[in-house]
């Protein structure tokens, strides 16, 4: 019995035991990180930086780095975040984060961050551009980092994109990056000699649209008959996705809807599904090349693209940073005889932005694009007209940075005198001495080309024989206009009219 006895003991404490190893252990959450941290990254110098991620609720967390280290504990969402004084220029440094684990991330330099976003033209990558094998031959810049974010759209935010990470320049990684974004880096890090991070986020064909707080869009009068539109196609898409049978009509129209409910033109899809994993990143400011997804809708866009930058402003928590776009170049066929055109007023609402909001600035490339391609190969002199912006003001570098632009007209015998801002050198017409690109039009509204001439006080008088009584003058007012017209730095004359007539585009939503 006594044998007996024993032997179901150890049967027992045996039974424990291994109940024990079965049984869940207490589950503790390890400390996480978005992406956009990672090796290679560089932080903004000048100001403190924001670091932010999981671990388990009421983890203690702590972030290291040179002589500093930053404590917080996460919340009852298990969200974390610390702001790290600011931290001398240079590097490497080494970034650790740790609570019940430890992050460490290696070969962290502090420069300049900028980022780089828009559509395809942002997107448009150095192996594609002119002269690529060249550029590709010289890359070698290792304090030059780019990390590119994938294409993911979404109505609930995405924290984190596995893939991307931080790149650093060289012959065989350059021909992937942003070429505008590249070149634009490679001009600021040669000319004021600091580490440069760029944040590329840009999608081929995205709206403007994608990239805005849906609840900011909701609240505006002028984009409730869009959203309307867009709530009309979600809803028959979520029909579609009730039906426990489908026809072959109804499975292309969901195919259809698919595509937009994830793509890049509904409102906030970008905004949640790319940039919500880095918004609040320490950088100096932004560099965007968009527009021809909203061209059909330019009026609108006078108000979209104000909305979108501040939004962005709004929720980084940097004041009102640095935000510097590319005008739409020209593009399709020519024109014989002068007309309207969605993307001149698109450009225009471009332009508009600029006396809207407060540091903002623009690239003008008029001259710069293709007829038959929407992708123009210059990026080169794109990034350096969006560099000059950058380093005229923020920099303190003293170069001209805006093009000029039309301020004032005045009638005179039969004949209209326009003048400008910003003609650093003077006027230099490009090919030909005469200045193009001009059209006059009388109270009737009907333009026609005119002649122009530059004055000895750099002004322009415009007329032609055909209108007696001008009223209006336009300039490159078309989608590919024939100008020609810069000033003695080779900046170009910004496209304009004087006229407020209503455009093809005032009511399209």
């Amino acid at each position: 019995m006594s044998f007996m006895r024993n032997l179901n003991l150890i049967n027992f404490f045996r039974a424990i035991v291994v109940l024990t190893c079965l049984a869940p252990l207490p589950c503790f959450a390890e400390v996480k990180l978005p992406n956009i941290f990672g090796d290679h990254m560089v932080l903004q110098q000048g100001q403190q930086n924001k670091v932010w991620g999981k671990a388990e609720p009421g983890e203690q967390v702590t972030v290291k780095i040179h002589e500093q280290s930053q404590q917080t504990t996460a919340n009852d969402a298990g969200l974390w975040s610390v702001l790290l004084d600011p931290l001398p220029v240079g590097g490497p440094y080494t970034l650790k984060v740790s609570g019940t684990n430890e992050i460490s991330i290696d070969d962290v330099l502090v420069g300049e961050v900028w980022i780089c976003s828009g559509q395809s033209n942002m997107q448009w990558v150095v192996n594609k551009v002119y002269d690529a094998d060249l550029v590709k031959a010289e890359a070698n810049y290792p304090r030059i980092r780019m990390i590119n974010f994938p294409n993911v759209g979404s109505q609930e935010p995405v924290w984190k994109h596995d893939k991307a990470a931080w790149q650093l320049t060289t012959p065989e990684s350059v021909g992937a990056f942003s070429a505008v974004g590249y070149f634009f880096g490679r001009q600021l890090h040669n000319t004021i000699d600091v580490p440069i991070g760029l944040i590329n986020n840009s999608w081929g064909g995205s709206a403007a649209d994608a990239w805005v707080n849906r609840d900011v869009l909701a609240e505006q009068e002028f984009y409730q008959e869009t959203m309307n539109k867009w709530k009309q196609r979600e809803e028959a898409y979520n029909d579609l996705a009730l039906k426990t049978e489908l026809s072959e009509q109804d499975k292309k129209k969901q195919q259809q809807l698919r595509g937009a409910m994830f793509g890049n033109q509904r409102p906030a899809n970008i905004y949640n599904g790319v940039l919500k994993s880095h918004l609040g990143y320490g950088i100096k400011g932004a560099i965007w090349y968009q527009g021809e997804s909203n061209a059909s809708r330019a009026y609108q866009y006078r108000k979209l693209f104000p909305l979108m930058i501040s939004n962005w402003r709004d929720e980084w928590g940097q004041g009102d940073f640095p935000f510097y776009w590319v005008q739409l170049a020209d593009f399709q066929a020519e024109q014989a005889e002068p007309g309207d055109s969605a993307w001149a007023e698109l450009r225009e609402a471009q332009t508009m932005t600029i006396a809207a909001l407060p540091n903002t600035g623009e690239a003008v490339i008029i001259n710069e694009g293709e007829g038959y391609d929407i992708h123009p190969r210059n990026k080169l002199i794109v990034g350096q007209r969006l560099a000059r912006w950058a380093l005229a003001k923020q920099y303190d570098i003293g170069i001209p940075c805006q093009s000029p632009t039309f301020s004032s007209m005045e009638k005179q015998d039969g004949k209209i005198v326009l003048s400008f801002t910003e003609v650093h050198k003077g006027w230099r017409p490009f090919d030909v001495k005469k200045p193009l690109g001009f059209a006059i039009a009388g109270e009737d509204k009907k333009f026609v080309w005119a002649e122009a001439k530059i004055l000895k006080d750099q002004r322009i008088e415009v007329s032609s024989k055909e209108v007696s009584n001008p009223v209006a003058v336009r300039y490159a007012w078309a989608n590919n206009p024939v100008c020609n017209l810069f000033d003695g730095v080779g900046l170009p004359l910004t496209p304009f009219r004087t006229d407020d007539w209503p455009g093809v585009t005032v009511d399209n939503r």
